[in-house]
Parts: C-alpha cells; structure tokens; sequence
C-alpha cells in the first residue's frame, strides 16, 4: 500500500528503548512516513488521533504498559491567560514576531545550538549539526512554516544570532505546522541567556493569538507526560 496511490499508509512500531521522559521505563513508538501527495491530509488526520511529527515521520506512543503520554491541544477560544501569563506577555511587548516559509539561517542555528548545549546536552540533538539543523527545518511535505522572535534593533544581546540590516537580535524561533484546524507546534527553542523571559511560555502565548486571529480553533502542543518535570509546564494551558 502507498500513500502516494491514496490508500492506508504501512504502519511500524519501533523495538523498545528507555523511555527519555521517566526514569526505568521503556518506550515504544508507532509511525508512519509523511511523503507524497497525501502528506498534508495524512498529518492532520494522524495529529487528530494524537500523533506528532517529526521531519517525514508521523508517530506516538504504543508503549506495552504505560499511557503517561497524552496529547495535549489548547481550546483557543476558551483559553484564558492567568495572572503569570499576563506579566511574561507584558515583559515581552516589545518582541516582534514573525512567521515565514521554512528557511534555515546560520542565525537560528546559533540560537538552537546554544539552547541545545544549555538545556539538553544530554538529549537525542545534542549532536546536530547545522546540516541535520536544516534537515529538520526543511524535510517536510506538510505546511510548515517558521516563527522568529526578535528584540528591537537598538536591543544590545550578548551571545544573539547575527544582526542583519534592521532586525533587531533573533530570540527564539518555533518550527510550526499549519493544519485544517490549528497550529501544531512541531519545535521551539529560544536565547537561554535571558530565561527571565520566560520565552517558552510567551512563545505558546503567543501561537494561541495567532490561532485566534486565523480563526483556528485549537494550537497542539505535542505531549504532556505523567510524571516527567521536562512536561510540567503544559499543565498550564489547560
């Protein structure tokens, strides 16, 4: 069966591995490959299901004994900022956000790699490289776009991507599909050097908004997951 004659996609599920997320348990995944004519059709009907993506590969949990994992997606209309939610959107007023068609810049690399070796040194990209950087920004049949943060131009930031023209210092950046019926936040990261931002979260904030504003009802935000710090954060957009 092929996905490129429209029928059902082969599906496979991978040996098991130690889970990333909980200590002394093991993870299996089942997935799909995202090629082909079908690809934007299939990744909103998986994503509906509970699937992520990443690159050409659609996947989610089928571990044997475990269902910590749970997808989570924000009801955009109904979402409603709490108080700390409303003092990061206030200490970021002045970022400006952009999204555009997915082309990686050495700028983003330089932000990713430094998030990277600050916050996840010891994770599956610890060894990217800015080819397997651009991979991951530009292997995809499915609407993908890029969201880049940027302080104002006279913003003076050590350790910032390059500053061209009149763009002020990139922050963060978020790798995003748009799908039927919201945004699918694939991957974000963000200048680790001023964490007093709390870019993670304005960078979701922020996702919702714009949601708001395409008349999209629902922005995903990929797994929240019993148990593990790493996923504590989601609990908030609830």
């Amino acid at each position: 069966m092929s996905i490129e004659g429209g029928k059902f996609p082969q599906f496979y599920i991978t040996p098991p591995a130690p889970c990333p997320y909980l200590d002394g348990r093991l993870e299996r995944k089942i997935f799909t490959h995202l090629i082909g004519d079908q690809a934007v059709t299939l990744n909103n009907t998986l994503t509906h299901g509970g699937f992520r993506r990443s690159q050409n590969i659609a996947y989610r949990p089928a571990c044997d004994s475990c269902t910590a994992c749970v997808s989570v997606r924000v009801l955009v209309d109904q979402f409603k900022m709490t108080r700390s939610m409303k003092r990061t959107w206030e200490r970021n007023r002045l970022v400006t956000s952009h999204m555009t068609d997915v082309a990686p810049t050495q700028e983003q690399y330089s932000i990713f790699r430094g998030y990277i070796d600050t916050r996840h040194r010891d994770g599956g990209m610890a060894d990217m490289t800015v080819l397997d950087f651009a991979a991951m920004v530009e292997d995809s049949f499915v609407d993908t776009r890029l969201v880049e943060y940027r302080l104002p131009a006279s913003t003076p930031l050590e350790h910032a991507g390059k500053v061209s023209g009149t763009d002020g210092p990139l922050i963060a950046v978020a790798l995003t599909d748009r799908l039927e019926d919201g945004l699918s936040m694939i991957y974000s990261f963000y200048e680790p050097d001023i964490a007093d931002r709390s870019l993670g979260t304005y960078m979701i904030l922020d996702h919702i908004e714009r949601a708001h504003t395409m008349g999209l009802p629902y922005v995903y935000l990929g797994y929240w997951v019993n148990g593990s710090q790493k996923m504590e954060y989601k609990t908030r957009f609830q």
